[in-house]
């Protein structure tokens, strides 16, 4: 690309920086679709983008928020569809109001003053990967909010990709489709997503971590509620008759092992993540997600909290405990290996040929890609560029994203189309 890559690297920054400052957090409370309102700011924003860089079907649903965008196959056939889709949403976990993005030019290795008056500092003695980026420029925070890497530098990356392949119809391609939607961070990503509209075979989300990550593995998920059901009594008279629905609370957690929590688990180890309880003597709720890979020890999982509250049924009385668990989503593996696997090899490919490094590596969560997997769309993940997602300590590389950019383009080069 010569000095396109310059020109590139300025594009993708610039986006990022304008994305960044549109608040697009989303909302785990709300029962609207989507779930805040002024998440739609940012996908007009991005349909008025696309119109302008001359993209075709260009539609934003106005409805449900999601945006949607084709680049034409320049070979002149017809032939697959290969779709990039990211998200517009930030989490609801820390404020993305008025994010305050700023470069920090050469990073030399030592702390980095996120805030002199807060005395907010990204440190590597905290975050030991900053080691890694020495020499680079550094996307950070003011230390009050997230940053919003997660996902607008894939939302950035995409465009500028876009941007590219549009001004440049020489390069042999098939039809290119292109997909900006809300609330992934919330669980609801393509709940209302129109795949007849959107037209693909294949699809990467560009919703990961550092440089040369690649994802077609994630966690089988569910979500478990349990209620607890007390009888209140005057504890100097409560021998033989107070249940405390907050000790059975306890109790229940008590029969989940230390092993399988969030804090003391890595790679393929599945977990049990208590999410939220609250209670009285009368009554306590425990909200739990469960985790895991492997589909058996999934099930496992799960039958064994119908278990525990089995026993706690017998032991203090039917109904004391009503247990609900429900599904979110699966391990798209199941739908990638082996069918699909050349998605995942056209990506390693890809990286290869522009010295990136491949890290394939199980995501410790889940994507939108494992939904559209299920939802007959083969959906591998690739990454985006960020770091620490979620908290005031986010940054991204500029170099990162400027070298994502060249891999989306590359993809897009040696797809069988």
């Amino acid at each position: 690309m010569g000095s396109e890559q310059d020109v590139m690297g300025k594009e993708v920054t610039d986006r990022f920086f304008n994305y960044c400052k549109v608040d697009t957090q989303s909302d785990e409370e709300s029962e609207t679709s989507p779930t805040t309102e002024k998440q739609k700011d940012l996908g007009r924003m991005l349909t008025a983008e696309l119109t302008g860089l001359g993209a075709e079907e260009v539609f934003f649903d106005e409805v449900h928020c999601y945006v949607y965008a084709s680049i034409p196959s320049t070979q002149g056939k017809a032939g697959k569809t290969l779709a990039f889709l990211s998200h517009m949403d930030t989490s609801p976990e820390v404020s993305g109001k008025d994010v305050k993005p700023r470069i920090v030019k050469e990073y030399d290795g030592t702390d980095i003053v996120l805030n002199e008056e807060k005395k907010i500092l990204l440190s590597p003695a905290t975050y030991p990967e900053l080691q890694h980026y020495k020499g680079q420029d550094l996307i950070v925070t003011d230390g009050t909010t997230l940053l919003g890497a997660d996902d607008k530098a894939g939302v950035a990356e995409i465009m500028t990709m876009a941007a590219y392949l549009l001004k440049h119809p020489e390069i042999p391609h098939g039809k290119i489709a292109i997909c900006f939607t809300p609330d992934e961070e919330v669980g609801q990503g393509v709940d209302h997503i129109d795949l007849k509209r959107l037209g693909a075979d294949y699809a990467y989300t560009v919703d990961g971590g550092a440089l040369g990550e690649l994802e077609y593995e994630n966690f089988n998920a569910a979500a478990a509620k349990a209620v607890f059901h007390g009888i209140s009594v005057h504890p100097g008279e409560a021998k033989g008759k107070m249940v405390n629905a907050s000790l059975l609370a306890t109790e229940f957690l008590s029969k989940l092992p230390a092993s399988a929590r969030p804090e003391n688990t890595e790679g393929y180890e599945g977990f049990f993540h208590l999410t939220e309880m609250k209670g009285s003597i009368e009554q306590a709720e425990v909200s739990l997600i469960v985790r895991d890979h492997d589909r058996e020890k999934f099930e496992e999982k799960k039958n064994f909290l119908q278990t525990i509250a089995a026993e706690l049924n017998q032991h203090y009385g039917e109904g004391t405990v009503a247990l609900s668990v429900e599904d979110s989503y699966y391990n798209m593996k199941e739908k990638i290996d082996p069918e699909n696997l050349f998605l995942v090899d056209c990506a390693k490919q890809a990286m290869e040929s522009l010295s990136i490094t491949p890290k394939v590596q199980p995501i410790r969560g889940g994507t939108d890609g494992a939904r559209l997997s299920y939802m007959g769309l083969p959906c591998p993940n690739l990454c985006a560029g960020g770091h620490n997602f979620h908290g005031r300590f986010e940054y991204i590389p500029v170099q990162s994203m400027e070298r994502i950019v060249s891999l989306l383009v590359r993809i897009v080069e040696t797809f069988p189309w």
